[in-house]
Order: C-alpha cells, then structure tokens, then sequence
C-alpha cells in the first residue's frame, strides 16, 4: 500500500521545510512499502538526488498555470479565508492530479506537506481522509512579526485546517498544547523533525581557534533576529572575556557584510557542512522567535558539536541544559556559557547530544513512529 505525500515545492534541500519533508518522505516510504511524491514545480527545476534516491519512492510533477484558472483558484482561496501569501501557492492542477493520485487501487495515507497543500487538498479532505503535516504552527509566532489582524485571520485559517485534518503531525510539543487549544477537537500525533543522522558523520577534536558557528537560512526573519542578537549583545561581553573567539554566520539569505569587525566571518551558503562544523567549538541556535523545532538545532546534535541555544530555539526538543546541550536565554547568561566552551571546550557534551540525535531524532526513529 503507498502513501500520497503532496507538497507545493519542488523536492530540493534548500531550507528547514524542505529537510523536514525529505525526513516525512524518507519514513513514509520506508514504513509502507512505497511513496508517491506529488508536487508543484517551485523554488527548483528539478527534485535533488536525495529525493529521488529514496527507495520505493515515485515523483510525479505538476506545472502549475499562470493564466486565467490559477486567478480563478486563488480567488476561490480568498474567499474559504486563506491568507493572501497561502492562497497564491495553491495550483489548480496540484488539486486535480492529487486528487486523481488519491483514487489510485492500493492508495494509502494521503498526506498535505505544509499549509498551502493542505488548504489545497480541502474538497477531497470532504471525501476521504487527509493528514495534515505542519511544519509550524504559524499563528503562534507570526503575531510577532506582523500585524495583529493578520494574526487573528492566520488563527481562523489554521483552526480551519486543524478541524478539517484526519490527522495532524505536529513537530513539538508545545505545537502540540497550541493546537489543542486553538482547535479542541484536533487529532494530533507528535511527529518531530528528524535529520539522516546515519549519514552524518560526527566531527572529532578540538578546533585551535575558539570559533563558534550559527547555521541558518537568514532570508528567515527570526534567524536575522537571532543573528543581530549575537552580534549586538552577546559577542561584545565575549570579546570582553575571549577578543580572539569568532563567529562564523553560515547559510544563504545574507545580505551584505553583517559586521565590519573581521573576527565575524560570513560565509554564506557552503557545500561541506562537516567542514564548517569541524572548524567550531560550539553550534549556536540563538532563536527568540519561531516555532516548531530548528532542523538546524538538530543537524548540531548529529555532528556531535557542543550545543548552546536558547530555551525558545529548544522548546520542541527533549534536550537537558547541561547534559546534552546548554540553555541560556538572557544576553549575559548566553555570552558567560558561550565563554567557557570557546575557551574549555565540551566534548562529552557534543557525544551526549550525538546520542540523543541517534535516539530521537533519526529518520530511522521516525519510520517506526509512523509504521
């Protein structure tokens, strides 16, 4: 029996969204025998060799219209109360073949990666089951970066989806209890974001410069935000204590130098991510907006580096401040914790992260959560 994932982009591995549905994807196909992908070309030409090499998987594409049916559709999206941003990714021929796929003999789970799949796949959500993947729940950090009435109409239109879903997987905890109280009659399971843990290949030693790394896609507001809180108020206190410890900015989405000070090296988006990790003594996660759970967070943990984060960056994981990473949510208490394993190092801690990885946060944990 093969399951139905459908997605609004093209498969690629490009940003936390894209990771969690290559993780989803990975554990559906291993779970159930098969998979078929459908999706909406966006964001990419074609799918990355990591999707396609997934086994028992099958990637059908669908072109999405520019003309008169795609205003039509988006207009018609307008008016059920999706939100401008979501109404303009939904592709008329996305419902259409997806709802063609789903009548398939054999046809398992049908699954609507993100919100704007699964505000597409609302009609045939009347006519047979359709399980929700969120990657977020939205409404519970956007009101932080918009407009409150925009807030008040992403709750309607997420309650909505809640409602309508068989099933909604949820990537932490806390999206958890927010969900069930913005829509109590939601069925919800607890479906984290994982990472191929198995594929990664932990660093090893102590780097000689006391370097510290922040991954992240910075064309995300709350990853500019975490940035600019690392520059503005914690490095200044650890440049006090340590002036040759660096911070490295790694990933996309930069624009222009983030600081004159040469001890702040953005590098942009790199090919070896070991490398990168290889050359830190510790991974910063310094979130203090978003929800859900950082891929970003996770990726760390599997490369066995020393962790600090923020207790927001974290609230999705079941990690321990002090045994498999460090917690530290105000600027002073950041920088003094960041001190000592710049200056110290924490290796056991990196091991006890890379284990919590292994255990929880696997793709190989996730097939048996979704078997």
């Amino acid at each position: 029996m093969s399951d139905l994932l459908v997605t609004t982009h093209t498969p690629v591995l490009r940003s936390g969204q894209t990771v969690r549905t290559y993780g989803i994807a990975r554990a559906l196909a291993a779970a159930s025998g098969g998979l078929t992908l459908l999706y909406a070309r966006f964001e990419g030409d074609a799918p990355d060799e990591a999707f396609s090499s997934i086994p028992g998987i099958e990637l059908r594409e669908v072109l999405a219209s520019r003309g008169p049916r795609r205003l039509i559709a988006y207009a018609a999206a307008l008016a059920r109360g999706v939100p401008d941003g979501f109404a303009r990714g939904i592709s008329p021929e996305l419902v259409t073949e997806a709802a063609r796929l789903a009548g398939s003999p054999g046809r398992g789970r049908i699954v609507a990666d993100g919100p704007i799949a699964m505000a597409a796949l609302a009609r045939l959500a009347r006519r047979r089951p359709v399980v929700y993947n969120a990657h977020n729940l939205e409404s519970e950090f956007r009101h932080e970066l918009a407009e409150e009435a925009g807030s008040r109409t992403l709750r309607r239109f997420e309650r909505g989806l809640l409602a309508r879903a068989q099933e909604s997987w949820m990537v932490s905890e806390r999206d958890m209890s927010a969900a069930a109280e913005l829509c109590p009659q939601a069925r919800l399971r607890y479906v984290p974001n994982v990472v191929d843990v198995a594929a990664i290949e932990p660093v090893s030693g102590s780097p000689a410069e006391q370097r510290a790394i922040f991954v992240a896609n910075f064309a995300y507001e709350p990853n500019r935000n975490g940035a600019r809180f690392l520059l503005e108020a914690v490095f200044p206190r650890v440049w006090e204590e340590l002036p040759e410890a660096r911070l490295a900015l790694v990933g996309g989405g930069l624009e222009g130098k983030p600081s004159e000070d040469p001890r702040v090296e953005a590098a942009g988006f790199v090919s070896d991510l070991r490398a990168a990790y290889a050359s830190a003594r510790c991974a910063v996660v310094p979130l203090l907006q978003g929800g859900g759970t950082p891929l970003k967070f996770v990726e760390a943990l599997a490369y066995g580096v020393p962790v600090l984060a923020t207790p927001r960056a974290a609230a999705g994981l079941a990690v321990s401040d002090g045994v498999d990473c460090l917690l530290a949510g105000e600027a002073a208490d950041f920088a003094a914790k960041l001190v000592t394993v710049l200056r110290d190092g924490a290796p056991e801690l990196g091991a006890r992260g890379r284990a919590l990885a292994e255990e929880r946060y696997s793709i190989e944990a996730l097939t048996r959560l979704l078997a």
